[in-house]
């Protein structure tokens, strides 16, 4: 038995599923989680002594690689001066600075801890500037468990099985409307049957908690039309695509600009932190300037703006970086699609920059339910390949590839060989 089954089988008593997390659960693919020991550049180590390439990244925010040097010295230094105060520190004001300074639909920012809180925060906030209560989303779209946004929300319940959640009251959802993804019609559908009481449109500007599904041509211009007509707030949630898709995220790569706009860990160095931020009239509701109440005593905790600073002060200094993960992704993804047409196999390679999915279905995916199309029980066997030989990968069907700047093209072609392998020999014979 490995140190990581043995660490399972103990955490399995101790917390719910052995995990702190449903993502990290490794049941729908028929394996034991890897307890990692440390991590450096695009490698990840477990427990065991064994090396993985890590497609993962933290689900997202180590966008410069493990463990970056720069990074971590401005931890250690941070850290050298106390761990919390409770209390302002310069540092929040330089990382809301910074922010305000890249993202120019952005005028103030909130510091808080994690995506869900920024999201459950920013659609307070569009609510008490509104005035009004019901919320449109997005089906298979995922913006934290806060219980309002429970709702066909997405990669966690979807690879449980679980289409909403145990325990959300249903007077939690009543004000919550689901549209399909990519279809603009659903959209005007909810407002017209909803007339003057949609305070707020929430998208992930690209899908990527059903696996990775990019907006369709004139998508997200649609939805900001939309909202405009109706004097409704247009919500981005960043979380995934904030500072990786481009320096200033998904609103300068698509050119759209939205009211409010929710980040996660990236903008933490991989840390504990989250914002939501926007146009000043709208978060001048926030208290203690208005009405809205929102509050963290760790929000703006020092180490992680400590974190958060340098990455995004090095993703600002160095626009190369964006250059590499996107030409990295465009030969990785474009090397899967490739592959996966010589091989004659029903699958779909779906992909923006650094961000990609591999659906194991014959139809395109466009939306939730095409997602669903997809044969987890292939993905598994899969998924199971790659990781014997060295890939990790999220261990579900419906979660995205992650690329950063420490994958190089020996990496890519590594992993590229390994999925040809795999294609041409494996797939048709299980």
């Amino acid at each position: 038995m490995t140190k990581s089954e043995q660490l399972f089988q103990q955490a399995c008593g101790l917390m719910p599923g052995g995990v702190n997390s449903p993502v990290r659960a490794f049941g729908s693919v028929g394996e034991t989680p890897r307890f990692i020991r440390k991590a450096d550049g695009p490698y990840m180590i477990d427990v065991d002594g064994r090396q993985y390439l890590d497609y993962i990244c933290s689900w997202g925010p180590m966008i410069l690689g493990h463990n970056h040097p720069v990074i971590r010295e401005k931890v250690i230094e941070a850290c050298m001066n106390g761990l919390s105060f409770g209390a302002p520190t310069e540092a929040e004001v330089k990382m809301a600075e910074l922010i305000c300074g890249i993202i120019p639909s952005v005028e103030m920012v909130r510091m808080v801890n994690s995506g869900t809180e920024a999201v459950m925060s920013a659609i307070r906030a569009a609510r008490g500037f509104t005035g009004r209560n019901k919320i449109v989303k997005f089906e298979g779209c995922y913006h934290g468990h806060s219980d309002a946004l429970l709702v066909k929300a997405g990669s966690g319940v979807m690879t449980a099985g679980v289409p909403d959640s145990s325990g959300v009251p249903a007077g939690c959802t009543q004000d919550t409307l689901s549209a399909v993804y990519n279809d603009l019609d659903s959209v005007r559908n909810l407002f017209e049957k909803n007339p003057g009481e949609i305070a707020a449109v929430i998208v992930e500007p690209v899908a990527a908690n059903m696996g990775v599904v990019p907006p369709a041509e004139g998508f997200l211009q649609g939805l900001r039309q939309i909202c405009d007509q109706n004097e409704s707030l247009l919500i981005f949630d960043e979380v995934i695509t904030g500072f990786r898709l481009a320096l200033d995220g998904a609103q300068g790569y698509y050119g759209v600009r939205a009211d409010l706009v929710t980040y996660g860990k990236i903008i933490g160095g991989g840390m504990p932190v989250g914002a939501y931020a926007g146009r000043k009239e709208i978060m001048e509701m926030v208290a203690p300037s208005g009405s809205v109440y929102q509050a963290g005593t760790l929000s703006g905790n020092p180490v992680a703006m400590a974190a958060g600073i340098a990455q995004l002060t090095i993703l600002k200094e160095h626009p190369e970086i964006y250059r590499h993960i996107n030409e990295m992704g465009e030969k990785l993804y474009g090397g899967i699609e490739e592959i996966i047409k010589e091989a004659g196999v029903p699958c779909q390679m779906n992909h923006v920059g650094s961000l990609g999915s591999l659906f194991f279905t014959g139809q395109k995916v466009e939306n939730y339910a095409d997602a669903k199309t997809s044969d987890t029980g292939k993905f598994a066997r899969y998924f199971r390949y790659m990781l014997e030989h060295g890939v990790h990968l999220a261990p579900s069907q419906f979660e995205a590839m992650f690329l950063s700047n420490a994958h190089t093209e020996d990496h890519v072609e590594l992993t590229l060989d390994l999925i040809r392998d795999y294609m041409k020999n494996m797939y048709q014979t299980e």
